[in-house]
């Protein structure tokens, strides 16, 4: 079992913690319905660092995201992210994820944390143009902030507005001084034994 750059902030807050898809991660604090509630008329964060981050650059990177989802991600701007599939040859759905049109010939594509072998395999197999590929699923950590307060309670952290974001996009930016002090984290933590 693996463990998030944020497992040892779950033990100390006293969450209730379980394996799930290959990672210790927190269920639940104070019990489902408080939660729920929180969510639902303030905020919620959730560790979601187990997903799967595959990144596609270079000339070709276009062409295998064309390839292997289902959408057109060529009407993707910078800065949108589009929901889409994995379609396989029979006409089924090896998996759901999401496409990050990141930057100029650079893609992210979020995937669930259960199927990340099986989606970086058949990434991979179908990679017959040789687009610059990385799985960094193991590297990247995430959170979500969710519920009617979340903007409130973000934008004093960060100087991007957080209002001209809207669905389906995203900015890159600073956050806090979490990024000099995350990657230091992360660091450590990557080394060490729970």
């Amino acid at each position: 079992m693996k463990n998030t750059p944020f497992t040892i902030f779950h033990r100390e807050m006293g969450a209730k913690i379980l394996p799930f898809a290959g990672y210790y991660m927190p269920i639940e604090y104070k019990g489902i319905n408080e939660e729920h509630i929180a969510v639902r008329k303030d905020v919620g964060v959730f560790d979601v660092s187990h997903m799967g981050e595959f990144w596609i650059r270079g000339e070709k990177a276009l062409d295998l995201v064309q390839k292997i989802t289902s959408n057109d991600a060529s009407k993707l701007k910078v800065g949108k992210v589009q929901y889409s599939c994995f379609p396989n040859e029979k006409g089924g759905i090896v998996d759901d994820l999401l496409v990050y049109h990141y930057g100029n010939n650079e893609y992210l594509l979020v995937v669930n944390a259960s199927n990340i072998e099986k989606d970086w395999a058949w990434v991979k197999q179908q990679n017959t143009m040789n687009a610059e590929i990385e799985n960094a699923s193991d590297n990247v950590a995430q959170l979500a902030i969710q519920g009617p307060k979340t903007i409130a309670a973000l934008q004093s952290l960060t100087d991007i507005n957080l209002e001209e974001i809207s669905y389906y996009m995203f900015k890159v930016g600073k956050f806090a001084s979490w990024r000099r002090n995350l990657e230091s984290n992360f660091q450590s933590w990557r080394k060490r034994k729970y």
